[in-house]
């Protein structure tokens, strides 16, 4: 099969297809692919879903896909990699671990939000039109309207969250917890049970069993989950020290990372990224 390599931070690309496939490929960074007009299918990782005008897939590294164009479509592609995402603030980065944490690897369009659609096209069409012209700074405007439209999708994502513990019978205020969760993660002080109690009116000794209830694990189960899938998306799409990992994601230090990285994935968090390096 095909690989793809990207040898410059990002990268953006218009094309127009007639009737003609796009062969599976699989490439080292990541892609967005927004549909400006025309219709065909999509595949992903041997699934297969119908794409039509002002749709948006996310394709993640190693991601198996392809295009079999029905109609004459006009393709925008945005493509990134680590180094890309390693020049960017903080909190930029951690909108997309969200959207890592998040992706379920499927065909679709990532756009749950039908009013950010024409929010996406204007910004794509904005690129255009910035690759056109060629003007003083064009290069930095484009890379603020890719933040900007990475930033569109991770609101999308967070569409998903609520739908799949909606589909487990979750209450309302438990879904709010995990939204919460999910905004205060890199700040322990605002995780502990006390604060999270008081922040939803309820008993800080009742707390972890009614979150457990609503959502099949406790309280403090999730939280420690889901960091440590954070810390796995560290590992594979960074060049973070250890201790870096451990500072920002609220462990005591590189030990107490080490410990429960072992316990959740078997092995250490060194030895995952030289084992993920090794298969690359």
């Amino acid at each position: 099969m095909e690989r793809r390599n990207l040898y410059q931070p990002f990268e953006v690309e218009y094309q127009e297809m007639d009737e003609c496939p796009v062969s599976a490929h699989m490439h080292n960074f990541f892609e967005l692919v927004f549909i400006l007009d025309g219709t065909g299918m999509q595949c992903i990782n041997d699934n297969k879903f119908e794409y039509k005008p002002d749709q948006m897939f996310l394709l993640m590294p190693q991601d198996c896909h392809s295009f079999k164009v029905k109609t004459t479509t006009k393709f925008f592609f945005i493509r990134f990699n680590n180094i890309y995402l390693q020049a960017q603030h903080k909190e930029w980065i951690q909108k997309l671990e969200f959207i890592f944490e998040n992706n379920n690897h499927l065909p679709g369009c990532i756009l749950k939000n039908r009013s950010d659609k024409q929010l996406v096209r204007s910004l794509v069409e904005a690129i255009i039109r910035e690759q056109v012209n060629q003007q003083a700074y064009h290069l930095e405007l484009v890379q603020q309207i890719i933040n900007t439209l990475i930033t569109v999708v991770a609101r999308n994502v967070t569409f998903t969250v609520p739908a799949k513990l909606q589909k487990k019978g979750v209450s309302s205020t438990s879904l709010d917890m995990v939204h919460y969760i999910h905004q205060h993660i890199y700040s322990p002080d605002k995780l502990k049970a006390e604060l999270i109690a008081s922040q939803f009116s309820l008993s800080p000794g009742y707390i972890s069993e009614y979150f457990k209830t609503h959502t099949g694990e406790s309280l403090q189960q999730y939280i420690t989950n889901y960091r440590l899938k954070l810390v796995e998306i560290r590992l594979r799409y960074s060049d973070l020290r250890m201790n870096e990992i451990a500072f920002e994601l609220g462990f005591t230090d590189e030990s107490h990372l080490n410990r429960m990285f072992k316990k959740y994935k078997g092995m250490s968090p060194s030895d995952y990224r030289r084992e993920l390096k090794a298969t690359a």
